[in-house]
């Protein structure tokens, strides 16, 4: 009996030191979490900032102020510490991973006479990564969200052509945290997403900006709006009690106080907003499935978030093997599981998407 038990015992530790080598074999890819996987391709990010008002150009997240109303985060920015976050979302098909990151700003500001701002601001860009056998895949190209334009970049190297859209130019990448990151420019003010060198601020000693570097646990604050090195930490969209739980919890009403319709935060013209010349918004800021290019053809609204797949087989040829159904889409999940379909969509649902399609484009493995 005794050596029945060693005998079971050795077989374990050897079972368990040979799974520990195959795992850890060049070639064999490991399965990585959601949150390393972002944190792996998460941008280097050159953020813009006008000496005006600097806290106006500090990303940081939606609930900053302690709680999930959009019509007091223009009032309270100057109220609470804005400490740095990005959110992130992860869709896989058999193929490909991608990841949508977005950054959050309370304001969306000005101070040109007879310009508009409003409050809320929620820009970012999807990374379009190939499963290339590796632990993280590789990074094929981005498409960055500037206002109501959508820009594509390549790295060097990559395989991906223009398709229905022009690629707008060459990504840079950056080693950080022994890994390749892509480096991303976001305007002052209006806080528009381009790939880095684009816009007015490059690094440069004479300019004014903050460099914000990825972290999974760290949110730092700037300690001027000529901070060099801020940790930005990552949020998962689909945390509890986040920013799609409250998008899903609010979905069918219209009394909400995160959204005003879906994809759309709410966002009014108290406080400062809209003072003096300026003109205030309401109710004009984004989330990743509401945004929308005004001029790129079939691709709809909110499809970064909801259908990637689909924008990147529009956007880019060159995509060789490429999978357009999903292994993992939360999005579709979750709005399947709560019961919506296309005889019963959310409030303010795109009509060119039928959600039953969509929902269709789920599947159990490869």
């Amino acid at each position: 009996m005794i050596f029945k038990k060693v005998l079971l015992m050795a077989i374990g530790v050897i079972g368990a030191i040979a799974l520990s080598i195959l795992t850890n074999l060049p070639g064999i890819a490991q399965t990585p979490t959601d949150l390393d996987l972002a944190a792996y391709h998460a941008p280097i990010h050159y953020q813009d900032t006008d000496s005006t008002k600097y806290s106006g150009d500090y990303i940081t997240q939606f609930n900053y102020d302690g709680d999930w109303r959009g019509t007091n985060n223009w009032d309270n920015l100057s109220a609470y510490p804005l400490n740095a976050h990005a959110y992130y979302s992860v869709a896989e098909t058999c193929t490909h991973r991608f990841i949508t990151y977005s950054f959050f700003h309370p304001q969306d500001w000005t101070d040109t006479p007879f310009d508009q701002e409003h409050e809320n601001d929620l820009e970012g860009l999807l990374a379009i990564v190939r499963k290339d056998g590796t632990t993280f895949g590789k990074l094929e190209g981005i498409v960055t969200v500037f206002h109501t334009d959508f820009y594509s970049y390549t790295p060097a190297g990559s395989s991906l052509t223009n398709g229905a859209e022009n690629i707008d130019g060459t990504l840079t990448t950056s080693s950080y945290n022994s890994s390749p990151h892509p480096l991303t420019t976001q305007e002052a003010k209006g806080h528009g997403l381009r790939a880095w060198p684009a816009g007015n601020f490059n690094g440069g000693s004479t300019q004014d900006g903050i460099i914000y570097y990825p972290s999974k646990t760290t949110a730092e604050v700037p300690a001027s709006g000529n901070d060099r090195n801020v940790l930005y930490s990552l949020i998962d969209v689909f945390a509890s009690s986040g920013l799609w739980q409250h998008q899903l919890d609010e979905a069918s009403s219209s009394t909400g106080i995160t959204y005003a319709t879906w994809g759309t935060f709410k966002g009014d013209s108290s406080g400062s907003c809209g003072d003096g010349t300026p003109t205030c918004a309401n109710n004009s800021a984004n989330t990743p499935w509401g945004w929308d290019d005004s001029n790129d053809g079939a691709v709809y609204r909110g499809e970064m978030a909801l259908d990637p797949a689909h924008l990147t087989d529009v956007y880019f040829n060159g995509l060789g093997n490429f999978d357009t159904t999903y292994i993992r889409n939360r999005y579709i999940q979750d709005l399947r599981d709560r019961g919506y379909n296309s005889s019963n969509v959310p409030l303010g649902w795109p009509t060119q998407i039928n959600l039953n399609t969509l929902i269709g484009k789920l599947k159990n493995q490869c």
